[in-house]
């Protein structure tokens, strides 16, 4: 009696021992990993979900906290009053932050990884390194430069005043004025009709479609010129990673240039513009430090955000469980823009 077909099941074990044995040694290795981010990472956003539902100044020790329940959350989205007008105006300037910004950047780095990424371009490698160094510069000292700039006796008020005399002296970074309304005035439509007088958390559907003011447009204009080049080199990438067989069958079909660019490198390029698009909208729902240096929430709280909203309620205001249950509503606001656009983005199977 033959005892070959034994064997196979014999080495079969020994490779499941095998693997067993690696599964182990790999946890091994990144449990060191896992361990710094659960106490840097896991560990404090449980406690700071932990204090949304309490009442603590941020002065006092944590264990002097008095439990709140939900009154943070209510005070945000339920109760009329000050925090939560504050909070609309915050979420109403940020949600036009984020259509301002994020297309913009997506575009124009798209564009310019093109650009770069052309074989006929002399000096590419100077051109990237151009395009990229406003991303790794000081968002402090470029807030501070860019304030310089819109100043009343500014550069962009000097260029302006050349191409269009007249219109000298703006003072952009405080000027409140939405964008739209701006333009609605333009037309001879200067107050809300009746239905656009009713109220959303404590602000008007009149001032929800006021646009971004001007001052936040200043901000929006920043926060594209610094963030392109960091986007540009992720795109450059995925355009490198296009086979060049497919390009090249392509174009012996007889594929005009948009139409290579349009049906085969964008689709292509698809998991990187899921990426860029990801990353853009984290980014500008997180938008602090440049409100911080050029503005501070003003005029008129038109350029405040969550993200300085937290700093004000936590630091200034020492409402530390309101700052941490306003830093969670974003974080959820972010993960339904994440899933909106993973739909929309989404790869075909």
């Amino acid at each position: 009696m033959s005892v070959e077909p034994a064997a196979p099941v014999a080495r079969e074990r020994g490779r499941g021992g095998l693997r067993g044995r690696q599964g182990l040694a790999g946890w091994l290795f990144v449990s060191p990993a896992l361990l710094l981010l659960g106490v840097f990472m896991v560990a404090p956003i449980l406690l700071a979900l932990w204090v949304s539902f309490r009442d603590w100044s941020g002065l006092a020790p944590l264990s002097a906290s008095a439990p709140a329940g939900t009154d943070n959350y209510q005070d945000l989205l339920t109760h009329t009053g000050v925090v939560r007008g504050d909070f609309a105006k915050s979420l109403r300037n940020n949600v036009y932050y984020v259509l301002g910004v994020v297309p913009a950047q997506t575009l124009l780095a798209l564009v310019l990884a093109v650009i770069v990424n052309a074989k006929l371009l002399k000096g590419r490698t100077f051109f990237r390194a151009a395009f990229y160094f406003p991303s790794v510069t000081s968002s402090i000292a470029v807030a501070f430069i860019f304030v310089f700039l819109f100043s009343p006796n500014g550069v962009v008020n000097t260029v302006l005043s050349a191409l269009l005399p007249g219109k000298i002296g703006l003072v952009w970074l405080d000027d409140s004025d939405g964008l739209i309304h701006l333009l609605l005035r333009a037309v001879g439509v200067g107050s809300p009709p009746g239905p656009l007088r009713h109220e959303f958390l404590d602000l008007s559907w009149w001032d929800w479609l006021s646009g971004p003011s001007v001052a936040l447009s200043s901000i929006m204009i920043l926060a594209t010129w610094t963030t392109t080049g960091t986007f540009m080199l992720m795109f450059l990438a995925g355009l490198q990673n296009v086979p060049v067989e497919v390009e090249e069958a392509a174009e012996v079909d007889g594929a005009s240039r948009f139409q290579l660019f349009w049906r085969v490198t964008l689709p292509m390029l698809k998991p990187t513009l899921f990426l860029v698009v990801t990353l853009g909208l984290i980014g500008t729902w997180q938008v602090f430090d440049q409100v911080y240096a050029m503005t501070s929430g003003g005029p008129q709280k038109t350029t405040l955000t969550p993200a300085y909203l937290v700093y004000r309620e936590g630091f200034q205001n020492s409402a530390m469980g309101r700052a941490a249950a306003i830093a969670f509503i974003v974080f959820v606001i972010i993960l339904v823009f994440t899933g909106l656009q993973r739909l929309v983005l989404r790869r075909e199977r």
